[in-house]
């Protein structure tokens, strides 16, 4: 009878063990890309929409650009072709292999980011908010233009947005961004974006810290709905 009880005690604590384990993670082995869209088994999972990743060598440079998903995850869209990872040519001006000025993917991964520090924006002023907020990061020109384009037509749905900044700090804990020349400066920014009908309580007012636009850099910037 103890030996019953022993490893029915041991089963229930693997069945939990194996239950946390998949509630956590983000890996879907068993999903093949370019159809990783339709895997949603993660009930952690939050899809980074639209990333755009500009890079800026000093000179025309052959580059392999990868990313890794520590906590689990995978890329469910890219332009180009992601594959095992982006083997390309950029030049000084930012154009990658004749055709791009960013790479762009969207990805899915555990859900960890920060929703304390941030602003609560009107619908009306988003335009102005982005505008002003994106260069105070360090995004400049086109990468702004980019975001505006893409991002204001479809916040719309709401009289407020909370808007939570979500630095490299944080972005590389679940998305590792890997470029085989190390660039000399790095910027990283995703928002996290939640829309409400009434103006929601106050929140902490982040800090931003500038970015230097010099030697080999690059920009990155996505959002989390």
């Amino acid at each position: 009878m103890k030996t019953i009880k022993f490893i029915s005690i041991l089963s229930l604590i693997i069945g939990f063990f194996l239950i946390t384990v998949s509630i956590q993670s983000c890996d879907e082995p068993d999903c093949e890309f370019p159809d990783r869209d339709t895997c949603t088994s993660c009930d952690t999972c939050m899809t980074a929409y639209k990333p755009n990743i500009y890079i800026y060598p000093e000179e025309k440079t052959e580059l392999t650009v990868k990313l890794n998903f520590p906590k689990g995850g995978q890329i469910i869209k890219s332009i180009p072709e992601y594959n095992t990872g982006w083997n390309i040519e950029v030049d000084e001006y930012g154009v990658i292999d004749d055709s791009y000025t960013y790479l762009f993917y969207e990805s899915k991964q555990p859900n960890i980011w920060q929703k304390k520090e941030g602003w609560i924006v009107k619908k009306e002023d988003l335009e102005s908010f982005f505008n002003k907020n994106m260069y105070r990061h360090g995004f400049e020109g086109m990468e702004v233009k980019d975001f505006l384009d893409y991002w204001l037509p479809k916040l719309n749905d709401f009289e407020y947005y909370a808007i939570y900044p979500q630095t490299a700090s944080i972005i590389d804990q679940v998305i590792e961004l890997n470029i085989s020349e190390k660039p000399d400066n790095l910027l990283r920014l995703f928002y996290f974006i939640k829309g409400y009908k009434e103006a929601p309580n106050k929140i902490i007012i982040p800090k931003i810290e500038k970015f230097e636009r010099k030697g080999f850099f690059v920009t990155e910037w996505g959002v989390i709905l």
